[in-house]
């Protein structure tokens, strides 16, 4: 999540499409869609994912940020965006200051019927917490999930029991990811990698990986600030000495720093593995892409295989 001017400049773009919705009376009539289904967003499409796997045929879930090819931390809200949020029945959104033009869309248009799931107050986490990519860690999905059952029960009483058997279906899928995660820590504990920001960082925690990247260095990459002169000589060696055995970098956000990091990597031998912050579309579910970015550390550490893309 890239914070600074870029967040200030999104925020002040979604508040001038507020105060146009508001000037428009594009008030929210949180209706159900022409099919009788419940109208849900997810601020990214991981969140709207879940959305859909709990909600299934009572639902339709859509997602506001889902090019796997785009800048998350760059969106500007539009005034489609606007109108979507005020629509929905049920919003989910990771907080932390990662998707802050959220707040500003709901405020604009309050509504108490609307249910709003702030992931980061869902799992108690203060404003203070510093990386924000809450889906990286196996334990955040599962308390969603349940979290939007209940939110769908509330809207939909006559079908709480569906939503709740979907959740707890839901979190049963994730063992695969779960057992992946298990058998990587007890085979490769330790793995030391690097990374350019803390995209993945809960991921590699469960995994029992050792993150040689200073902080610092992740959070001015995270910011899109310039790291220090000292740090960028810390990560370079690295490589050339190779103390790491996989590179983990934000497929998603390259710049001429990041690509040299890449280029450094390659030509000290040691793989490379690209990781998202929106879920890859088309072919993944939340399930799916988390088994597949452990398959792709594991690749890099067994048999020496880069997947920048998956």
């Amino acid at each position: 999540m890239r914070g600074g001017w870029r967040g200030r400049a999104a925020a002040a773009v979604a508040a001038v499409l507020a105060v146009s919705l508001l000037a428009g009376g594009c008030a929210s009539s949180l209706a159900l869609g022409s099919d009788g289904r419940i109208v849900a967003i997810g601020a990214e499409n991981q969140y709207a994912d879940v959305i859909q796997q709990v909600g299934g045929k009572y639902v339709q879930a859509s997602a506001i940020m889902s090019n796997p090819n785009s800048d998350p931390h760059t969106f500007e809200a539009s005034a489609a965006t606007g109108r979507l949020v005020n629509a929905s029945r049920l919003v989910v959104q990771n907080g932390l200051g990662y998707d802050a033009f959220m707040d500003t869309l709901e405020n604009a248009v309050p509504d108490s019927g609307r249910h709003v799931i702030v992931v980061q107050k869902l799992l108690g986490l203060p404003d203070s917490t510093p990386n924000p990519h809450l889906w990286y860690d196996p334990a955040t999905m599962p308390r969603v999930a349940a979290a939007v059952a209940e939110s769908l029960a509330a809207i939909q009483p006559s079908h709480a029991a569906y939503f709740r058997a979907n959740a707890k279906t839901f979190t049963n899928s994730l063992s695969a990811w779960i057992n992946a995660i298990g058998t990587f820590k007890q085979h490769y504990p330790g793995t030391a990698v690097a990374t350019t920001e803390p995209v993945a960082d809960y991921l590699l925690q469960a995994l029992g990986a050792d993150n040689k990247t200073p902080w610092a260095f992740q959070a001015d990459v995270m910011n899109g600030t310039d790291p220090s002169a000292q740090d960028v000589a810390v990560e370079r060696s690295l490589f050339t000495n190779h103390e790491v055995k996989v590179f983990l970098y934000n497929q998603q956000v390259t710049d001429s720093l990041t690509e040299s990091f890449i280029a450094l990597a390659r030509a000290n031998h040691i793989p490379v593995v690209g990781v998202y912050e929106t879920m890859p579309e088309p072919g993944y579910r939340y399930q799916s892409w988390m088994l597949a970015e452990v398959r792709a550390l594991r690749a890099a550490v067994t048999d020496h295989v880069s997947s920048e893309h998956l």
